[in-house]
This record gives structure tokens, C-alpha cells and sequence, in this order.
């Protein structure tokens, strides 16, 4: 299918060729029929994009913040790649669109196939020619409302936002300042409310098209005067700020002519050094309203849809959806006279043109269209099961053993894994999927693999592949893992194995029955060279070990889908195991029992100030201090061991320190956490047909651990680890 696509490095806004989204749970395949650019975020996002790295430096200082204090951590080589990896992932444009539903997935009661809907969301109503879009982010299109109308129901759903943020009341005066798309229609939205409502703007061609809508405008230069007679001389009960500008002029005009106690409410992007003098005065109350409505930025509702209850909140951004395309079936919402462009999507990257004021020609309302016909020959190739696009001209590999197909293209994928599995011989990339399908065509074309889908089942029941790395979200990975072994694929899955014991359980029992698959899990730090010569340093030893690993995590915060139970596990279950694994490595055994003590999270944190003490079966003790409240631009970790009159110290993977005897030896080198190093170690394993590089009874005994270690922190003594 096409996609619109804006690269962040280059700036280049095209138009590519991905493979057709597959719907999740809870979503719906939607064939678009007509979307809506935005003027503002998008024209926003366009022009950042097209900055070079000073521009953009100059325009994101906070990014740059982030930027040094990495490089600080880790390295300025690894910074720069990693920031560069970033800008290097292609953006999806778009967030308001309309269509008709040709697939759901599971959980979607009141949608079926073939019923038209309008579309909200970034990343969700994208430019494309399908679209997978969350159940609480559709709304059933009303008789007689067509496509291109539904297409403006995003945008009609912020002015609603905004217009109910403001609190009118019947027959009050309502001034809209800016007349854009997102002001004229929040001056409909006021009309149809039983508002009397006056239009400001600069531009004369807007002021007239308000008028031709039968809506009251004035220019700006009159609009002091115009409120005056408008109101009585009594002010505007509420004014609306629709205008786009970084100009505070808005905001000043908005004081002048509101009444005493007025409700000032900006739902476009301008100045705001609010003027004290005035708005102290007249004790205005100032709004900036966010976005379409309650629900907005809450993953829990947006992609998970978890709804609010009716009686809490009224108006959902589902709900101010619902409630923009009635208005438009009750030809009180009018979007037709609002639209000046369409280009098909083939030619979409010319309505940016447009809007970024390249081609100097006016513009309001600009669609993209899309070409049924061919929508429908995408439909004929998904009936028969196959959603992939293929690459050409990619170097096989026909030597290779190791046939590796990859579920996941995120940015662990990108920025990590695959630039170092892209660079091993003996491992020959065949397919990548991504549930959406857009960053799996990316990543297949850049990594050099044979093709690239949105399904996973098409990578899982490819007999040309015979291993499969998972570099999913946490909560999939442990069916994904049973998927695979039960098509006789050896697996790599990124940590954690499994986020809770009967998912661990499954795993377990299918290992059993498929003895000929190779399992490992990205626990990489082990095949370390730093820890590979720690290890032989500490070989000969006849003592237990003492090991003490600190962490520097850093914060993340509460609504991040890692500190979510159930689908990141947490943070001890999702990243501690690391830590936890590497001391297993030096002992060389899982823990037996647990104990932990945490520092109180005060509703900031949530269980990832901790210190967590494992006694193993041979006497040793490893301490895991795994801390969030610290300053990021301090190293991340740091490993000391005292053991038989030896002592090694660890510093970030980049400087490994031992002692004994009194003679100190220092190894020092670019910080190597052992990405490559596994992946050799397993696809040495898988051609030769040698034990797995991390024994079963660590990686399940770790991960059991950690389940254990939550368990001690609630219950507040120590647990043993079965």
C-alpha cells in the first residue's frame, strides 16, 4: 500500500511502498478514503524536519540536554549513532482520516466490516491507504456524512474541545479570534451551540469565507470597535483563540475584549506572555486546551480502550468525535465550502509544498485522496494470506545456516540489534514484521533483509527460516516464544523471557517438547569481553563470590508502558534481570532466595528504588542496588567483587580493574555490552548443534528471580526462588 512518510534527518517527505497494517486487538483495518492534512502540527513537524542538525539543535534545546548528557554516560560514538538512528526512523503523517472498516480484530463490539467511520490519532489516522486504528479513536459515520467531510472530524473534534473548555451558555456572545480551519469551525461548533458569535482574522479572503458560512467576522484592525457594538459594550463572555502565530497579539486582543471574569480559552499555537495588568483587572480565567479531549496522551484509553465512565467524564476525544460528525449530519457543521486542495496520495508529497508556503499560493482545507481501485487489488492480496513487500537486489548468504527471521523493528531493533546482526556472516537475514508494517519496511530495506510484513504468522510459518529473534514489546514475548519453538525455530527473545510465573510455566513445558530448537535471551552483558575476562580472572577461585552491581537507571516515568505490570512486567522484571543474570553468570548458577528493600515511591516511582540481596546455592551473595533517583548523566553501572583475596572492579563496560596480590591489572576500552558477542555465540550454537549459550537453569532461574524479588518487596522477607 502507500504511505505518506516525512524522514526527520533528511527531510525528505515521500511517498513509499509499506505492507498492509495488521489489526491487534481492540483495532480496526480501515480502508481510507480521504484524510486531512494539518496546517499546524504538520506543517510544524515538516519544517523541523527539514532544519539541519543546527537548526534543529537550536529549535529542541531540551533534546540536546539529553543528547550531552548521554554522551557524558556512554560515549560520544554511541551517542551520535544513537541520535542519528532516531532521525534516521521515518515518521508517519497524518491524524485525521475517514474510511470503512474491511478487517477488526478481537474485542470490537459495535463495528463490523463495511461500516464507515471517521479516524483520529497520530500514528493511527495516518496518510495511508490502510490504516489500523484503536476502537476508542473511531466513531460510525451518520447517513448522508461522506468521506471528505468525516476527514475534518480530528480537527472539529480539538475545536470542540476547546469551545466546551470555555463553558458557554445559551445566547452568550463568543468571539473566535483566527479564522483558520480550526477557527471556523469552532465558530460553527459556537453558532450551533445557540451562541452569538463574531469571527476575527487578518486575511479578508477568510473573513468573507465566515460570511458565506453566516457567521459574524471583522477584520483585526476593526475588531476592538466591532466587539463593542457586538456586545453591547458589555465584552465577550468567552473568547476562542484558533490562531497560529507566534505573535502574543491574540492573547493581548483577547483581554481588551473580554467582560469582567471572562473565559479566554487557546487552542491554536500562539504567543503567550499573558499581560498581567488586563487580565488581573478583569480576573480572566486562561485556558490552553489540549488537544481533542479527555482520553488524549492516555495510552490506557487511546490504544488500550479503556473507556471513561458516562457520568465522570461526558466528553471523551471519542465522545467530541461522535459529537462533530452529528453536527455535520445535521447540516450544522458545513466542511465542504473549507476545502481549497486534494491531491491522491501519489502526489501527497506536494500538499506539503502547500502548507510550508512553497508553492505561495493560498490553502485552507487540503485532502489527500486515495484510489479505490487499487485498494481493492491490496484487499485481493490479503484474502489470499500473503501481506509482505520484497526487496531486490539483496546479498544472500546461501552458506548460511542461521535463517533468520525477526518479529519487532522498533527502536531496540534499530538502534541496537540489528546493525550488529546485519555485519555477522553466518547469520542470513530473510524477514521482519512490525505490527503496523511501516517500520518493518524500513528496517528491511535498510538492514538488507528479503522481504519485510505486518504479520508475524507469515515470519513464524516461513520454511525458509529457522530461527526467530523477538524484539517485542515485553507482554508478547513469552507466546511468541512458544509460537516459535512449536514451529521448530530456534529462538533469540530480548529480555525478559516472560513477564509473570504462568507464562515462564508455558515456556517451560514447551522447551521439553521441542529439544531440537535452541532457546537464548538477550542477556548480553555476560558475552561481554569485559565480563568474559572478569570470568577468567575469577575461574580458579575456591570461595564464594560477593558481588555488588549498582545501577543507575534513571527515572521513567509512571504512564510509560515499561512501568506497566502487564505490559512491560516493571522495571525489576524488565530490566533488573540483566543485573541479576550477569551475577548468575559469575557464580555460575541462578539465585536460591531473595530479599529486597525498597526506598518509598511517593507516587513518583513505582518499585524501582531498590536493593535486592540473592544468597546462591554455593555461598555467595550478589547485591543488585537498582536506583531511578539519581542523575542521568552520571555512568549507569558499576560492578565491584571481592572474592579469595581478589578484587575486580567493573566501571559501565568500559574499564575493567583487578587486583591480587597487590599487583593491579586495567583493561580499558570502548564500552562493549556484548550485543555481538551473543549473537556469534548463538549462531554458533545453532551450527553446530552445541548447548544453548545460556543454560536453561540460569535463564529461567534469573527470570524467576526477579518474579521472586517483586514477591520480597510486598511481602517484606525473604522468598525462595524455585
Amino acid at each position: 500500500m502507500k504511505q505518506l512518510l516525512q524522514n526527520m534527518r533528511d527531510g525528505k517527505t515521500i511517498v513509499e511502498d509499506v505492507p498492509v497494517p495488521t489489526p491487534r486487538e481492540g483495532m480496526a483495518l480501515v480502508k481510507t478514503a480521504a484524510s486531512l492534512v494539518s496546517a499546524g502540527t504538520e506543517r510544524m513537524v515538516v519544517e523541523f524536519a527539514e532544519k539541519n542538525l543546527i537548526g534543529k539543535a537550536r529549535s529542541r534545546p531540551d533534546l540536546v540536554k539529553q543528547v550531552l548528557d548521554r554522551a557524558r554516560r556512554e560515549g560520544l560514538i554511541t551517542t551520535v549513532q544513537a541520535a542519528f538512528n532516531r532521525l534516521d526512523q521515518p515518521m508517519a503523517l497524518g491524524y485525521s482520516s475517514a474510511g470503512t472498516i474491511v478487517a477488526l480484530g478481537k474485542n470490537m463490539p459495535g463495528f463490523k466490516v463495511g461500516q464507515h467511520v471517521a479516524c483520529a490519532g497520530g500514528g493511527f489516522a495516518v496518510h495511508a491507504e490502510y490504516a489500523v486504528v484503536p476502537r476508542n479513536l473511531l466513531t460510525p459515520l451518520p447517513k448522508h456524512v461522506d468521506f471528505e467531510s468525516a476527514a475534518f472530524a480530528t480537527l472539529g473534534a480539538i475545536a470542540m474541545h476547546g469551545f466546551r473548555l470555555a463553558e458557554p451558555q445559551v445566547g452568550e456572545r463568543v468571539a473566535v479570534i483566527g479564522l483558520g480551519l480550526l477557527g471556523l469551525l469552532a465558530a460553527q461548533i459556537a453558532s450551533a451551540a445557540g451562541c452569538n458569535v463574531l469571527g476575527i482574522d487578518l486575511d479578508p479572503r477568510r473573513i468573507k469565507l465566515a460570511s458565506s458560512l453566516g457567521l459574524q467576522a471583522v477584520a483585526r484592525d476593526q475588531a476592538v470597535d466591532s466587539s463593542v457594538a457586538f456586545t453591547a459594550n458589555r465584552g465577550f463572555d468567552e473568547i476562542l483563540i484558533c490562531a497560529d502565530t507566534s505573535s502574543n497579539d491574540p492573547v493581548e486582543l483577547a483581554a481588551v475584549i473580554a467582560r469582567d471574569r471572562a473565559r479566554i480559552v487557546a487552542t491554536g499555537a500562539v504567543g503567550l506572555n499573558i499581560p498581567r495588568k488586563i487580565y488581573y483587572e478583569k480576573e480572566l480565567s486562561f485556558i490552553n486546551s489540549r488537544s481533542y479531549g479527555p482520553g488524549r496522551y492516555d495510552s490506557s484509553y487511546e490504544e488500550d480502550g479503556k473507556d471513561y465512565p458516562l457520568g465522570y467524564v461526558r466528553w471523551t476525544e471519542g465522545r467530541n468525535l461522535e459529537s462533530v460528525v452529528e453536527l455535520m449530519a445535521q447540516n450544522k457543521l458545513n466542511v465542504a465550502p473549507l476545502i481549497s486542495h486534494r491531491f491522491p496520495i501519489e502526489q501527497a508529497a506536494q500538499a506539503y509544498e502547500v502548507i510550508t508556503g512553497k508553492k505561495k499560493e493560498p490553502f485552507l482545507g487540503v485532502l489527500l485522496t486515495y484510489d479505490e481501485k487499487k485498494e481493492e487489488s491490496v484487499a485481493r492480496s490479503l484474502s489470499k494470506g500473503s501481506n509482505k513487500i520484497e526487496f531486490s537486489n539483496i546479498a544472500r548468504r546461501p552458506s548460511s545456516t542461521v535463517k533468520l527471521g525477526v518479529l519487532g523493528a522498533g527502536l531496540y531493533a534499530n538502534a541496537t540489534l540489528l546493525p550488529v546482526i546485519k555485519n555477522i556472516q553466518e547469520i542470513d537475514l530473510v524477514g521482519i514484521s512490525s505490527s503496523g508494517g511501516l517500520h518493518a519496511q524500513h528496517s528491511g530495506k535498510k538492514f538488507g533483509f528479503q522481504y519485510a510484513t505486518s504479520s508475524d504468522d507469515e515470519i513464524l510459518n516461513d520454511l525458509n527460516i529457522n530461527t526467530i529473534a523477538i524484539l517485542t514489546r515485553h507482554d508478547s514475548h513469552s507466546e511468541l516464544v512458544v509460537k516459535a519453538l512449536k514451529a521448530d525455530k530456534h529462538v533469540f527473545v530480548e529480555k525478559p523471557l516472560a513477564i509473570n510465573s504462568s507464562q515462564l510455566l508455558a515456556i517451560s513445558k514447551q522447551l521439553k517438547s521441542s529439544d531440537q530448537s535452541l532457546l537464548t535471551v538477550g542477556f548480553n552483558r555476560r558475552f561481554s569481553p569485559f565480563a568474559q575476562n572478569l570470568s577468567s580472572f575469577l575461574s580458579h577461585r575456591t570461595e564464594p563470590l560477593h558481588v555488588h552491581y549498582r545501577v543507575n537507571a534513571g527515572y521513567i516515568p509512571l504512564n510509560h508502558w515499561t512501568q506497566n505490570p502487564e505490559q512491560g512486567g516493571g522495571r525489576i522484571v524488565g530490566e533488573a534481570c540483566h543485573f541479576i543474570d550477569f551475577i548468575a553468570f559469575l557464580v555460575g548458577a541462578a539465585p536460591i532466595s531473595v530479599s529486597v528493600h525498597a526506598l518509598p515511591d511517593n507516587g513518583k516511582y513505582r518499585e524501582d528504588n531498590v536493593s535486592m540481596t540473592f544468597k546462591f546455592f554455593d555461598g555467595s551473595i550478589g547485591v543488585v542496588d537498582y536506583l531511578a533517583n539519581g542523575d542521568k548523566s552520571f555512568p549507569k553501572e558499576r560492578v565491584e567483587v571481592f572474592c579469595g583475596g581478589k578484587i575486580a572492579v567493573l566501571d559501565d563496560f568500559r574499564k575493567l580493574e583487578m587486583i591480587e596480590n597487590g599487583n593491579r591489572k586495567t583493561i580499558k576500552g570502548a564500552q562493549d555490552k556484548g550485543w555481538k558477542n551473543e549473537m556469534i555465540a548463538f549462531a554458533k550454537s545453532i551450527r553446530e548443534g552445541g548447548e544453548p549459550p545460556i543454560p536453561y537453569e540460569q535463564l529461567i532461574g534469573v527470570t524467576q528471580s526477579t518474579f521472586a524479588a517483586v514477591e520480597s518487596i510486598r511481602s517484606g522477607g525473604v522468598v525462595s526462588v524455585t
